[in-house]
Parts: C-alpha cells; structure tokens; sequence
C-alpha cells in the first residue's frame, strides 16, 4: 500500500519523467550495480537504500553532472556513476577527513568507474552553479544551514538535490544516537533557499524507533530515514 508520502513521490517521479521525456538513468544502471567489481559490501546496501527508485525519484539522466556531497566511502558515488552513465560526470566530494589508506580507497574507486572526479577539499566552483543534480546522505546531522547552501550554489536554477538522514525522535539525545529530527532538516533545508518538491518515505521503516545509535547491531545498518527532494529555483 502506498503512503502518502510515498503518493507524492510516485506523482513526482512520473511528473518529471513525463515533462523530460527521457530514461530516468543510464540502461545498463542495473548490470552496473551487479558488476563483479563492485565491493560485496556496497551490494547488501542496496536492500535498504533502494538505489534505483532513488535515482527515478531525483530524476536522474545519462550524461547529467551530479555531485555526491561529503560522500563518505563512495556508496552513492558508484551509484550515481552507474546512473549517468559514460557522458555523464560525478564529482564526489570527498572531503579532508580519513587517514591515508582511506583517501587512496576514495581515489581507486574514481579511477575504477571513470567518469568520477574526486574531490578532497570543498565543493566545486561554489555560486557558479555547475551540477544538474546533488546527493547528500547521512550527514546533515553534522552539518548546518551552511552546508546546505553550498550545494545550493553548486546546482544550477532547476536543478534538483536529495537530503537523506537517519531520523530521530524529539526528546531523545539525537546527538548521541547520529540522528536528526526531520523538523530541523526541514527549517534548515528553507533557509538554505531550497524549494521541497517531495517529503518521501521511500527510506522509512518501522523496525527502527529512533532510540537505537544508528550503527546498533540490531539495526544491521538498516535505519528509519527521512528523504527530501528539493530543488535550486
């Protein structure tokens, strides 16, 4: 059965497929994400993550620029490159945390997909507005309204970014648990400027109460997420 949230963004993603009239991401998306080369561990995420009706739902197209903002090891850089395809650029942005080994890893999966540019510093060419399409996953929790802002200048006008994190609960130590309370993504998301297109509960489940620190055993990475759809006007 479909939610109300999950209503909207079904209208949403056959809106913009209709209104663009183009394959939503690169055909061979899936083959890509099943590839050998793709680490075990980046595949039991998919379950959870949904990777496909993630990209449906951002409107992602062959040959698009996008940005995977603090990317983290990589998960959804793989993906967006497998959704742009060869014509298409991935900037991920890795940023200067990790040791070493971790920052060389970053830049071997670069190299391996081909069309990604590994970023270990800030966002690209800031108020300039380079990218079709952004991603920011499991990070707002750190970050504030500034954050948001420079991948707002990173889009260009119209282009569409998705805010994903791990939802939690007023009254709890969200701090602690790496959570955050979708109200204040929301107020941060229209004081960055963004326009919401979609509240989505593509990512919702109901195992998770919020009361469990997100990376818990029991959870198996497998945490209740808001997921916003917004765009740069």
């Amino acid at each position: 059965m479909l939610t109300p949230g999950k209503t909207l963004a079904v209208l949403v993603g056959l809106t913009i497929g209709i209104a663009t009239g183009a394959q939503a991401v690169a055909p061979d998306f899936m083959d890509k994400l099943g590839a050998a080369a793709r680490p075990a561990e980046d595949k039991a995420r998919d379950g959870s993550r949904r990777p496909y009706q993630v990209m449906q739902l951002l409107d992602v197209r062959e040959g698009m620029t996008v940005v995977d903002v603090a990317a983290g090891g990589g998960w959804y850089t793989e993906v967006l490159s497998a959704a742009v395809g060869p014509s298409g650029t991935v900037i991920a942005q890795f940023g200067s945390g990790g040791d070493a080994a971790q920052r060389q890893a970053r830049q071997a999966r670069a190299d391996r997909l081909g069309n990604v540019q590994a970023l270990f510093d800030g966002l690209p060419a800031a108020g300039v507005g380079v990218a079709d399409r952004a991603v920011t996953a499991l990070t707002l929790h750190h970050r504030n309204t500034a954050f948001l802002r420079e991948i707002y200048e990173a889009l260009k006008p119209g282009g569409m970014a998705i805010v994903i994190d791990h939802e939690g609960s007023p009254g709890m130590d969200n701090d602690e648990l790496h959570r955050m309370v979708k109200a204040d993504a929301r107020r941060m998301i229209d004081e960055a400027g963004f326009e919401v297109v979609a509240d989505s509960d593509l990512l919702h489940t109901s195992a998770d109460d919020h009361s469990l620190y997100i990376m818990s055993a029991e959870l198996g990475r497998d945490t209740d997420r808001f997921l916003f759809l917004v765009r740069r006007p």
